[in-house]
């Protein structure tokens, strides 16, 4: 089947710079801000957690070492359950909505810190009413609770009723597997889905390899890259029903 011929019946995208942008961030800012605010979380709930010293310098080496075996592993871990774990080493005794909040005090800085685009969530109404099944696929060691209670804040939730997570699998974009579960939770043919993301090596070539659709979103992390051959580029979230709307057209004459 020709690319350009293709009618495209479901859209999957990408969080990080696609949906929620976060731009260029201090990473070290934001883990230290992340690090201050658990740990006062705990504080608060009477938690034995010792100095922040200690608290931090245990926390940062954590990060970085599972951080350094998601990248040879190719698999991303789960942060609510490797939170659970260090709570059972550690002597900390919370409810499990507590352990959500305490994961969401770990990522709170970091979505005050992210914005969504002006026209986006117009955009998803419009892609929802064209009859379009919408859905997200994102590579992430970050719980769902935490992602979820966010897209949820910026109004975004609600327009995804599928949505997986890299943790939750045993790989990650750009793995042709977890585009193909995709396809499956959704239930659309991959032909049929049109996959949006802002990095090439991972969102762009999973899905072309995946016999998707891909559109590139542009953004820092891809200024200046070549556009994969068959893919497509857009600056904004609201050019999509346009984009869309012209490679059905295109189909419907093909037919015809």
């Amino acid at each position: 089947m020709d690319l350009a011929a293709r009618r495209i019946e479901a859209i999957l995208f990408d969080l990080g710079d696609t949906l929620l942008h976060f731009g260029k961030l201090s990473k070290g800012r934001l883990l230290d801000e992340a690090m201050r605010r658990s740990y006062a979380y705990l504080q608060e709930h009477n938690q034995p957690v010792g100095s922040f010293r200690v608290y931090r310098l245990l926390h940062l080496w954590g990060i970085r070492w599972h951080l350094l075996r998601s990248w040879l592993t190719g698999n991303d871990f789960n942060s609510l359950e490797l939170l659970k774990t260090y709570g059972a080493k550690n002597g900390l005794n919370l409810a499990p909505e507590q352990w959500e909040e305490l994961n969401w005090r770990w990522y709170e800085k970091l979505a005050e810190a992210s914005a969504v685009e002006p026209g986006t969530q117009e955009a998803l109404d419009r892609l929802t009413r064209m009859g379009l099944k919408l859905g997200v696929l994102s590579n992430t060691f970050i719980h769902k609770c935490s992602l979820e209670r966010h897209l949820e804040q910026e109004g975004l939730l609600r327009y995804f009723p599928v949505r997986l997570y890299s943790y939750e699998f045993p790989w990650r974009k750009p793995n042709v597997r977890i585009f193909q579960e995709a396809a499956c939770r959704i239930e659309v043919d991959p032909r049929h889905i049109m996959f949006v993301g802002d990095l090439i090596d991972k969102d762009i070539t999973g899905a072309l390899a995946a016999g998707m659709t891909a559109v590139l979103k542009c953004g820092h992390a891809n200024a200046g890259k070549p556009l994969p051959q068959g893919a497509f580029r857009i600056d904004k979230i609201a050019e999509l029903p346009a984009v869309i709307e012209k490679l059905n057209a295109d189909n419907t004459s093909r037919e015809q």
